[in-house]
C-alpha cells in the first residue's frame, strides 16, 4: 500500500477566513516543495497566483506546473518541476482534463512514485473526483436516480481504490447520482464531500475536516437493487445500505467500513497552531512587548 497522504476537499474551500484546509496543504508540504498544477481548468490564469498568495502567507513556496495540452505533459522543462516535488495539489476544473493530459506520461509517474515514497497529493472539485481508480464526471443531480439516468464514468489516477468521490455534495444535492454509482458496483464506497470539507486519506483511514458534512454509503451488503432491470423510467430501489454522515474531527476506516466518532477533535487546534497567519507576526510583536 501506498505510504503518502491524499487531502481530497470538496471544492469551495475557504480561502479568505482560517482557511483550515489550505493551512493542512500548507502543514504536510512545509519544509518539501509544492507544486500547484492548473491542468484542470480550461481558464486558468489567475488560479495558481491565488493559491500561491495563500500558501506563502503559510511559509510555503508553491511552484507552477501549468498543463494545457498532453504535449505540454511530455516537456522536459515541466517534468522537471515535477521531479523532485514532495507534494502536489489539483486546483479545480474538469477531471477529464486532468486524466486525458498526464494519464500514463512521465508526470503521472512521478506522482505515483511520490506518493509511495510518502509524499502528499491534494485535490479540490476535480481534483477530488479523479483520486479514485473509477471516478464520476456527469450525471443528473438533485433527484432520486432512474434508469433512464445515464452517469458518466471514466478511469481516475487511482490513488484512492474501491471506492467514488463525488465533490459539491449536499451544495449541489448529488445523493442521487452517488446512489445511482454505488448501486452499479457495490464493491466501491461512495464518499460524497461537501464544500469547504476535505478528507485526509493516510493508510487505511481518513479523518474529516473542514465546515462541512462527509456522506459515505457502503454497498457491500445490499440485498436488493433494480439497478440492472432497466426499466424505463424506473427509480432506484437499494435495501439495506449502510450509510454514514462524518463531520470534523471524525475518521474513517477504510479496511472495516467502521466510523469513529471525534477521534481528532483537536485537528483544527493543531493545524491552526502550526502553521503561521497574516496576524502571527504583529500578535508575536505585541507578546514580545508585554502588550
Amino acid at each position: 500500500m501506498a505510504s503518502g497522504t491524499l487531502i481530497i476537499i470538496g471544492g469551495h474551500e475557504d480561502r479568505e477566513g482560517k482557511k483550515i484546509i489550505l493551512r493542512e496543504v500548507a502543514r504536510r508540504a512545509k519544509g518539501g516543495k509544492l507544486v500547484v498544477t492548473t491542468v484542470a481548468s480550461r481558464e486558468p490564469e489567475g488560479t495558481f497566483e491565488t493559491y500561491s498568495t495563500i500558501f506563502r502567507e503559510f511559509g510555503v513556496q508553491a511552484h507552477k506546473l501549468e498543463i494545457t495540452s498532453r504535449g505540454e505533459a511530455l516537456d522536459p522543462s515541466n517534468i522537471d518541476i515535477i521531479s523532485d516535488a514532495d507534494a502536489v495539489f489539483f486546483t479545480g476544473g474538469d477531471q477529464l482534463r486532468i486524466t486525458s493530459q498526464i494519464g500514463d506520461t512521465p508526470i503521472f509517474s512521478r506522482l505515483r512514485e511520490m506518493h509511495d515514497e510518502g509524499g502528499l497529493i491534494a485535490g479540490t472539485s476535480a481534483g477530488a473526483s479523479v483520486m479514485c481508480e473509477t471516478m464520476l464526471i456527469g450525471g443528473p443531480g438533485e433527484e432520486s436516480h432512474r434508469s433512464d439516468h445515464e452517469l458518466a464514468m471514466a478511469p481516475g489516477l487511482g490513488f484512492l481504490r474501491d471506492a467514488i468521490v463525488d465533490q459539491h455534495f449536499a451544495e449541489r444535492g448529488r445523493m442521487g447520482r452517488l446512489l445511482g454509482a454505488v448501486a452499479r458496483n457495490p464493491r466501491n464506497l461512495g464518499i460524497g464531500i461537501d464544500e469547504d470539507t476535505a478528507i485526509i486519506v493516510e493508510g487505511d483511514a481518513f479523518t474529516v475536516l473542514g465546515a462541512g458534512a462527509v456522506y459515505l454509503l457502503d454497498g457491500r451488503n445490499l440485498t436488493y437493487s433494480n439497478i440492472g432491470e432497466r426499466e424505463d423510467y424506473n427509480t432506484l430501489s437499494v435495501f439495506r445500505l449502510m450509510t454514514h454522515v462524518l463531520s470534523q474531527g471524525d475518521r474513517f476506516h477504510l479496511g472495516s467500513r467502521e466510523p469513529e466518532a471525534g477521534a481528532r477533535k483537536d485537528i483544527e487546534e493543531e493545524i491552526m497552531s502550526e502553521t503561521p497567519g497574516r496576524g502571527d507576526k504583529r500578535r508575536r510583536k505585541e507578546r514580545d512587548n508585554g502588550e
